[in-house]
């Protein structure tokens, strides 16, 4: 037994490199918990439960960090472990600064563990974010931890314009030494020289030397400063019609969730925090957050590698191919002699179906992975854009393949910041309009078809139409004086095209929403835009549901086969005499129940040579995308089954109104029709 190593004591060349993968997204997954249910805490009553979840996640990364012998990790959330315990036994109030302070941590230890993951870059300063957890857990101010420095409350006012006290803040970015200022309440008497804002200060200069610095900017008489406790728990006298302007804001930010059916609404108000740090929006919330770290996490989850099931799927999409090719060889038995043979291939292809569908929900992920960024971000952009923005997401539930949900959260992001940025107005600008101070931004999502439809809804100032004409004419665009709303709407997409005023580090910094649809397109989607001046905007997206199997319609075009996407199919029917009415030189309908569809005749759009025998039995299917129908002109319905799909791009080149191509039972190609591209094709 001398070999034997003390109990707990690992063996001196035991690698443990072996297990980073796993600790980091074990670590990944438990931050974003983390963040979660700092966002959805209810800072006046928190629950014991809300408490102790928060604490072991911090724990759970810090006894992993501990372990692969991450110090700067371990020594962040022990900190953080200090002060959360002390919360969670009610030795200290959970507050506003806490939790700005936690949410913070949280960012500081991604880049930590990025840094150890990548053994790349510089290692994050994290030495006055411990001083301040310290503060925090000791009961203190967290701004106590400056050296030498004073917490002061400096209000400046009135002023005939707020913004003239930005120079003021500056002063703070533009001189070393000088300390901090944060901006903490602003308010404004509408129709007179009553503007006011406030600032926690920072530093450790004199009252004399601020005063001159800040004489620069303003008038000595419109600079109060004071002690930061000497205000603390009284509310500041601003004029009743600040309140009302600004909606009753008081300058503390707010945020709730409120249950609406399969969605909850999350509220983000920075109240006027014109340009103040994001983490001071925010923090009250009356819905519990999900538990999204599990009791036992090893008996309810097993972590595979990513290129494991990729291969495990085309495995079956091979096997797939190969149960058709069984299926079509065997059509042409006796089925009497050959009964037993034709029952196990009927069985084969339903255990194959069966097969497919839980290998393919392997890859499926709910839409509630790239929501839940969502709610961070826009607390951190409605405080820096001095806006107030309540964002609604429903629909999380909604499932789409892996490789689509980590493609899609760039655009997603994109639309987010625009709304964001370009079309939630200011409260005043709401107010003035006529509307709520707070406004809207819906995130949904829905399976529609065979496909999934995610929307990015506004309430905001909506496009304008006027100003969309004036940038186009000064680019060369073509214009008509005649186009449709909807036309105008679609000059949004153009290369490089905005009509904002002027560039900032939210949105409008070159990337254009060409790129947006661009990127759509490439994961076989397709994008729309609906506005209303004064009323808001709507992007719709449609993606399929996945890139890899899919139930199809085969249809026979003279010699040839091609596949209609089961989900698109509506109905089919054999064309009577009287039918099909000529439109124009070309153009041709059909009457189907009291209303007219195109016409599309597929051996037109493929240049397909039809067999005369074929033309007195032709079969209309009707197909729908977007929203829209159109009916195709065929010679036969051959059957539907499970279809592979291949990247006819990557394996030969892009072929218009082709979204794919797979492989028959009989080894042939065939083609997988783009219903959404000839829809579009005959609109126009």
């Amino acid at each position: 037994m001398g070999e034997m190593l003390n109990q707990g004591q690992p063996r001196p060349d035991f690698d443990l490199s072996q297990f980073h993968a796993v600790f980091f997204e074990e670590a990944g997954e438990n931050l974003d918990a983390f963040e979660a249910m700092l966002l959805a805490i209810d800072l006046e009553a928190a629950s014991d439960d809300d408490l102790n979840a928060v604490f072991r996640v911090a724990h759970s990364v810090k006894g992993g960090a501990a372990t692969f012998g991450f110090a700067d990790v371990t020594e962040l959330t022990h900190e953080l472990e200090t002060l959360l315990d002390r919360v969670r036994r009610h030795e200290l109030p959970l507050t506003r600064a806490m939790v700005d302070t936690l949410l913070h941590a949280g960012d500081v230890l991604r880049a930590q563990l990025a840094r150890h993951r990548t053994r790349e870059g510089e290692a994050p300063e994290a030495g006055a974010l411990v001083a301040r957890i310290k503060a925090l857990a000791a009961g203190g101010d967290a701004d106590a931890s400056v050296p030498g420095g004073r917490v002061l409350r400096v209000r400046i006012g009135p002023l005939a314009d707020a913004a003239a006290a930005d120079g003021v803040a500056e002063l703070f970015r533009d001189i070393p030494g000088l300390g901090t200022a944060q901006e903490v309440a602003a308010g404004a008497a509408i129709g007179a020289e009553g503007a006011w804002r406030e600032f926690k200060v920072v530093t450790a200069s004199a009252d004399a030397e601020l005063l001159e610095l800040f004489s620069f900017h303003v008038s000595r008489e419109q600079v109060a400063i004071g002690s930061w406790n000497e205000g603390r728990g009284r509310r500041d006298a601003a004029p009743d019609r600040t309140d009302a302007a600004d909606g009753g804001a008081d300058g503390r930010a707010r945020s709730a969730v409120k249950a609406e059916g399969e969605g909850f609404g999350f509220f983000v108000d920075p109240a006027t925090l014109p340009a103040a740090r994001a983490a001071d929006a925010a923090a009250r919330v009356e819905r519990k957050p999900e538990r999204t770290v599990a009791a036992n996490p090893e008996s309810a989850s097993l972590r595979v590698p990513v290129e494991k099931v990729d291969q495990l799927i085309n495995l079956v999409g091979e096997l797939v191919i190969t149960q058709a090719m069984l299926t079509q060889q065997t059509q042409q038995l006796d089925p009497v002699q050959q009964q037993r043979l034709l029952a196990a291939i009927a069985d084969l292809e339903r255990n194959t179906r069966h097969l497919q569908e839980s290998v393919m929900s392997i890859r499926m992920i709910p839409m509630s992975f790239v929501f839940s960024r969502f709610p961070r971000m826009l607390r951190d952009l409605a405080a820096k854009l001095g806006k107030q923005i309540e964002l609604k997401m429903a629909g999380e539930a909604t499932e789409l393949d892996k490789g689509l949900i980590e493609k899609i959260i760039d655009p997603l992001t994109h639309l987010v910041r625009n709304s964001a940025d370009h079309g939630i107005e200011t409260p005043a600008q709401r107010l003035a309009a006529g509307k709520t101070a707070t406004g809207t931004i819906t995130l949904s999502a829905a399976h529609q078809g065979g496909s999934v439809l995610i929307e990015v809804r506004d309430d905001g100032a909506g496009l304008s139409r006027e100003r969309i004409l004036s940038k186009a004419r000064s680019r060369g665009l073509p214009l008509r004086d005649d186009m449709a709303d909807a036309e105008v709407w679609a000059l949004i997409w153009a290369p490089g095209f905005s009509t904002a005023e002027s560039l900032s580090d939210v949105s409008g910094r070159g990337v254009g929403m060409d790129v947006v649809r661009r990127n759509i397109a490439a994961l076989g989607g397709s994008a729309e835009l609906d506005s209303a001046e004064g009323y808001g905007t709507r992007v719709s997206i449609r993606l399929p549901l996945t890139l890899a199997i899919m139930d199809g319609m085969s249809i026979g075009v003279g010699d040839e086969t091609y596949i209609l996407p089961l989900g698109s199919v509506v109905e089919s029917f054999r064309i009577e005499p009287g039918m099909l009415q000529t439109i124009g030189a070309s153009g041709r309908v059909v009457r189907v129940r009291d209303e007219y569809l195109p016409v599309v005749a597929l051996d037109e759009v493929f240049a397909v040579a039809r067999l005369d025998a074929a033309r007195g039995r032709e079969i209309m299917v009707v197909v729908e995308s977007e929203g829209r129908r159109l009916a195709l002109l065929v010679d036969e319905l051959l059957g539907q089954h499970q279809v592979v799909v291949k990247n006819l791009e990557a394996n030969y080149r892009r072929v218009p109104n082709v979204s794919g191509a797979t492989i028959l039972g009989d080894g042939r190609v065939a083609l997988i029709v783009d219903v959404g591209a000839l829809v579009k094709r005959a609109r126009h």
